[in-house]
């Protein structure tokens, strides 16, 4: 397996990375939103509820 930021191979310490500073260059960038996991909602009633930060106070 190799690391997934820099292609060397992956250390078992910090596995599925080869270092701590590859682990948190992913964590940063999940913790920026550089990562997204894609949602879609099927349910029309899910797109016609406020989110709950667009409630009143």
């Amino acid at each position: 397996m190799t690391c997934p930021i820099c292609a060397k191979p992956a250390d078992p310490n910090y596995s599925p990375f080869c270092s701590r500073r590859c682990a948190d260059i992913d964590l940063g960038r999940w913790l920026n939103e550089s990562y997204r996991v894609p949602a879609t909602s099927t349910d029309p009633e899910d797109e016609a509820q406020p989110h709950r930060y667009d409630l009143p106070h």
